[in-house]
């Protein structure tokens, strides 16, 4: 995976860099892994928008994503590796010898042909899904689940991945991306390996129509309202001060939100890297 830089030949192409799109193998997904996506345009079920600045935007299908991994000891067969509109990493087409067909997240360096495996007997290779218990020491892992059989739901995102650094009874202790070191419970599963396409932080969109296709509006900032609008709205000019704001009043950038007493901060070694 790599970026290109395009000739200025356009104001919007002078600043765009994109993905090279070489690992992607299919441009139709499995029709039987998708679905319709509605957008809602940041309303709710009585039509009244409860999330500002969203609208617009090509339409998307969403695919089916397993997050679970539980066909365990049945091997799978990698299809394709195709482009996914819902998220930033690429997914892949398995083939189970059963007949079934599942998308998962395809991890970096996973090609066409390779041969997966899920369950207690997997070999800690790449793409394979096993239990944290079964995961050497020192590995690097992603699609993290936080209980037995809920589904991956930690690491996700292109680029991304955590590592397993010590066992302590029952738990296996993990370095996030964060930097944040917790607890998991042993018997929860993992996939080995980082997550693929990590240049996607390297992208750039080079104009606003773009963030228009992907359903984002232009965003007011709240200094520029008026004080019946936005808490940091008003004053004589370019008038700043006070503590930044939300819309309703609640302080952002530095206001801790989590619970003090929340019942999984025990699981928390450490806490993230503050920037």
């Amino acid at each position: 995976m790599a970026v290109r830089k395009l000739k200025p030949v356009t104001p919007g192409q002078r600043h765009k860099i994109i993905g090279t799109f070489e690992d992607i193998t299919a441009s139709v997904p499995e029709k039987s892994l998708v679905y319709g996506k509605r957008s809602t345009g940041g309303r709710n079920n009585s039509g009244k928008m409860t999330v500002r600045y969203i609208g617009g935007g090509h339409k998307r299908k969403y695919r089916i994503i397993d997050f679970k991994r539980e066909k365990d000891g049945v091997p799978a067969v990698v299809k394709t590796i195709e482009y996914d509109p819902n998220r930033s990493a690429r997914i892949a087409l398995l083939f189970y010898a059963d007949g079934e067909k599942r998308y998962i997240i395809a991890p970096n360096g996973l090609q066409v042909g390779t041969t997966l495996l899920s369950g207690v007997e997997a070999a800690p290779e790449v793409g394979n899904a096993l239990p944290l218990a079964n995961i050497p020491v020192g590995t690097v892992i992603h699609n993290i689940e936080l209980r037995p059989g809920q589904g991956a739901k930690m690491v996700r995102s292109a680029g991304n991945f955590a590592q397993l650094t010590s066992r302590e009874g029952s738990y296996c202790v993990i370095k996030l991306p964060s930097g944040e070191t917790r607890k998991v419970l042993s018997a929860c599963k993992a996939t080995v390996g980082v997550v693929g396409n990590a240049d996607h932080a390297l992208e750039q969109s080079g104009k606003a129509g773009r963030s228009r296709w992907l359903g984002r509006r232009p965003h007011n900032r709240g200094v520029v309202m008026n004080p019946h609008d936005h808490p940091m709205g008003g004053g004589e000019g370019r008038q700043s001060g006070g503590h930044p704001r939300s819309r309703k009043g609640l302080y952002a950038k530095g206001l801790k939100t989590r619970a003090p007493k929340k019942h999984s901060n025990k699981y928390i070694i450490a806490r993230a890297n503050k920037k």
